[in-house]
């Protein structure tokens, strides 16, 4: 068994225009500052990071590699969350996720597709020469509108969308596959991919490809009412990243697990920051230990309630109290009494 790295943060939700938010080098300075010894860093933000450079200069990788180990940190995996959403989008979804993209393909949905794809083949080769085994991602939706069973779904719409959905993402991890980089998925609301029996749909479809796996994030199962933790044990060798992120969920007798187009602190159903919620983190990190995750506890802060900068500021701690230094014996070793094929023989009665 290896012990999970970290702790790590993801940039995305706190970068900014403002200091120390809008650069690469002085969010590391704040993280570092923190205790976070990992960066999960989302390469379509151009304040942070030029994905196109990336992929095609190893200087300005090693430039960036180079400054992050001055402080003591290195990248966890690039995300390509909002490029991966764009690979498949819905037209009821074209004006709310338009500006994903960039400036010259907007209000052009096929332009804008061949855009995403596009980035997600430089993130690929990024990654490489970040040195970087693993990159976290969205699938994008095609059938996420007709998630509830009325009205009465068309037969065959949900295989068609999926099959779409295939098509489109086979030449991604093809390339992603060149590049010795797995994607981790983030199953997530919003995304055709978004629980253990959507994901066995699309990796079906793309032939179990090896570069199909799984982004784990217990918040958006707590949300669902799904079992996060029987999760880990059917979908453990697919699970590639962690995003650690709490959650509750609190019906009551107004609303439930569709919200009732609620804000986020009214809903039952809402993100907490670290502690704050209803995730059994110490599950959670046995589980993945059990298992030999070899990834990076990332946290990814979002909350309801609270100040990002606290969330942040809480939650390096918190990671590292939970990451479990697994084991290189057996408890019981000081019983053991050697090998002693005979003295088995003997035990089991079949001896001479």
């Amino acid at each position: 068994m290896r012990t999970i790295k970290g702790p790590a943060i993801f940039l995305a939700q706190f970068a900014g225009d403002e200091a120390p938010f809008n650069t690469l080098e002085s969010m590391a300075d704040w993280a570092a500052g923190l205790g976070y010894k990992g960066l999960q860093v989302p390469s379509g933000d151009a304040r942070l990071f030029d994905l196109e450079k990336a992929a095609e200069s190893q200087t300005y990788c090693d430039e960036v590699t180079g400054m992050l180990a001055d402080k003591g940190l290195c990248i966890t995996e690039l995300s390509t969350h909002l490029q991966g959403q764009l690979v498949a989008v819905h037209p009821a979804y074209d004006v709310q996720f338009d500006g994903f993209a960039a400036p010259h393909v907007r209000g052009n949905p096929k332009a804008r597709q061949a855009w995403a794809v596009e980035q997600m083949k430089l993130a690929a080769k990024a990654s490489r020469r970040l040195g970087l085994t693993t990159q976290a991602s969205f699938s994008g939706a095609l059938a996420w509108p007709y998630f509830y069973a009325w009205p009465q779904r068309p037969a065959g719409l949900v295989e068609d969308a999926f099959d779409e959905l295939a098509r489109r993402w086979k030449p991604i991890l093809d390339v992603f596959d060149e590049n010795g980089v797995d994607i981790g998925f983030e199953l997530h609301p919003g995304e055709d991919l978004h629980d253990g029996a959507t994901f066995e749909m699309f990796l079906d479809r793309v032939g179990n490809h090896p570069r199909a796996n799984i982004l784990y994030d217990p918040s958006h199962f707590v949300l669902q009412q799904l079992d996060y933790l029987a999760f880990l044990d059917i979908y453990h060798s697919r699970v590639k990243c962690f995003h650690v992120k709490d959650a509750e969920f609190r019906p009551n007798g107004r609303v439930g697990v569709y919200g009732g187009y609620q804000n986020w602190a009214d809903r039952p159903g809402r993100f907490r920051s670290l502690g704050d919620g209803q995730v059994d983190f110490g599950q959670v990190f046995s589980k993945l230990a059990q298992y030999d995750f070899a990834g990076w506890a990332v946290l990814e802060w979002e909350c309801a309630l609270k100040h990002p900068e606290q969330g942040a500021a809480e939650g390096a701690p918190f990671i590292e109290r939970h990451i479990i230094r697994v084991t290189d014996r057996a408890f019981d070793d000081f019983a053991g009494s050697g090998s002693d094929r005979m003295l088995n023989a003997r035990l089991m009665g079949i001896g001479e």
